[in-house]
C-alpha cells in the first residue's frame, strides 16, 4: 500500500524504499539527508549528508564523509546517531536512530573510493578539515581529475540502525508506527502522529 497505509509491514516498507531511492537522487532534496550526532558539549550535533548505500536487510545506511570531520571524532566519543529523511511530495518523515561507524580499511571502502567521482573526490583533497577557518572563501577547487589524491581523507559512515519512525502526515489520514529492533527481535506498533 503505498504510504504505509493501515498496514505495519508495509510502513516499514514504505521507510526502507524511501531511504533506497533518496540514494538515487544526490542532487535533489530528498537525498540530502540530516545526520545528527553527540558533540563534545553533550549536545545534538545536526548537519546535511548524501545517504549513499542503503541495505534494509542488514539494517545499514550509509554516507561518505572526510576522516577528518568533526563527525568522525563525535562518532569516535558516542556511537549513537540519527538520521532523518522527509518526503515533502507525500509528507512521509523517516527518522532512523542507532549506532554510527566507521568503515575499516578493505575491499569494500576500496569500492567505494573507485565508485566516487572526481569531482566529488575533489572535497577529500581540500589543505584541512572541514569547518577550519580560512582567510579567504574563494579557496581555489583541488583539481577534479580521476587521481588517488585525498584517498587518506576519505571515510565512509555506517549507520547500524535499531529503530526507524515512520510518519506520514496527511490530513485525515495521519499515521505513524514506530519499529525497533533494540531488544533483538522487531517490535513494531502504530502510534499516535
Amino acid at each position: 500500500m503505498p504510504g504505509g497505509g493501515d498496514d505495519l509491514a508495509a510502513a516499514l516498507a514504505d521507510a526502507w524504499e524511501r531511504l533506497r531511492r533518496a540514494t538515487g537522487v544526490r542532487r535533489r532534496t530528498l537525498g540530502r539527508v540530516g545526520f545528527a550526532t553527540i558533540d563534545a558539549r553533550g549536545r545534538p550535533a545536526l548537519r546535511t549528508v548524501v545517504l549513499r548505500a542503503v541495505d534494509p536487510a542488514g539494517r545499514r545506511l550509509e554516507f561518505h564523509t572526510d576522516v577528518r570531520s568533526v563527525k568522525v571524532a563525535e562518532i569516535g566519543a558516542d556511537p549513537a546517531a540519527s538520521l532523518l529523511l522527509y518526503d515533502p511530495g507525500e509528507e512521509v518523515q523517516v527518522r532512523a536512530e542507532g549506532r554510527a561507524e566507521l568503515l575499516p580499511p578493505g575491499p569494500e571502502l576500496d569500492d567505494a573510493w573507485t565508485a566516487t567521482p572526481g569531482p566529488v573526490r575533489a572535497a577529500y583533497r581540500m589543505p584541512g578539515p572541514p569547518g577550519v577557518p580560512i582567510a579567504d572563501p574563494a579557496l581555489p577547487p583541488p583539481s577534479t581529475g580521476w587521481t588517488e589524491e585525498g584517498r587518506e581523507n576519505f571515510a565512509v559512515i555506517v549507520l547500524a540502525v535499531d529503530r526507524i519512525d515512520w510518519v506520514r502526515l496527511v490530513p485525515g489520514a495521519d499515521r505513524r508506527a514506530l519499529f525497533d529492533w533494540t531488544g533483538g527481535a522487531l517490535q513494531a506498533s502504530w502510534l499516535i502522529p
